[in-house]
């Protein structure tokens, strides 16, 4: 029995590891820059952000190093929404092998959240260089940021579960999941310091960093950039509070792998 159940993971990860590589490849096949663009699009973003909101309107002007931070968030953001875009359309996208071969389905889903993580790391290679360039101080406390984005990981991933089986039978899944995700993004503190809000109305801010993502964000800003940007636990000093999103992430997780895996049987004959 433990022979078996060690293949059949086996089996799995070879499957997951063959459907990185493939999907990392067709991503930019036929591109001119190719894997350049992983790294050239949030920095894009960056530049007219930067010009916008820092330049311009002088937003982050009291905190530390807010450039670097915005960018953080910028990157992380795009990586979360990379993981639910792709993982939402995965098992659609994949119609045409689920319904000729038998195999573990969460394994497309997986795939698509591992090639996301992949071009985390490449982002965070841009992040690195200009917190050198900016001579950014970085502490011991930077260590524990793998942690959180361990948690957008897991959230992004238990949402893509759900999103995936839903979208094989709603396929306007999709645009509904788009107008959430511009929502999120501006309500999310990502561009613009969360002091802002937590000055006026700290209830308002401890409400938007009840979102994972949100939260994860300015720890990450908290513990690697400057700890002058605040987190959910600076604004409120209450523990309860401060575990809420971590148990959102757990039971997003844990309903979306229950619900993917009793829908999934039925995948080859909804696509």
């Amino acid at each position: 029995m433990h022979k078996n159940l060690l293949q059949k993971y086996r089996y799995s990860f070879i499957l997951l590891k063959e459907l990185v590589i493939t999907e990392f490849k067709l991503r930019y096949q036929g591109s001119f820059l190719g894997y350049l663009w992983s790294l050239l699009k949030p920095l894009f973003l960056f530049a007219i952000l930067y010009f916008v909101f820092v330049y311009f309107l002088k937003i982050g002007s009291n905190i530390p190093d807010w450039p670097i931070a915005m960018l953080v968030g910028i990157v992380l953001w795009n990586f979360f929404a990379e993981i639910t875009n792709n993982g939402l359309n995965a098992i659609v996208s994949r119609g045409d092998v689920i319904r000729k071969i038998n195999f573990p389905k969460y394994v497309i889903i997986l795939a698509s959240s591992v090639s996301a993580l992949i071009n985390l790391f490449l982002n965070c290679i841009v992040i690195a260089i200009f917190m050198i360039i900016s001579d950014v101080h970085i502490l011991w406390s930077a260590l524990i940021s793998p942690f959180y984005v361990l948690e957008i990981f897991i959230f992004g991933v238990g949402l893509s579960f759900i999103l995936s089986t839903i979208n094989v039978r709603l396929r306007d899944t999709s645009y509904i999941w788009e107008i959430i995700m511009q929502a999120l993004f501006y309500g999310s503190a990502i561009l613009y310091p969360i002091s802002i809000i937590s000055v006026n109305n700290p209830v308002l801010a401890q409400i938007i960093l009840m979102n994972p993502v949100a939260q994860a964000v300015q720890d990450i800003r908290h513990v690697l950039v400057n700890d002058a940007n605040q987190t959910l636990w600076t604004i409120s000093g209450s523990l309860w509070l401060t575990i809420i999103p971590f148990l959102i992430v757990i039971i997003v997780f844990i309903i979306g792998a229950m619900y993917f895996r009793r829908k999934s049987p039925y995948f080859a004959e909804d696509i």
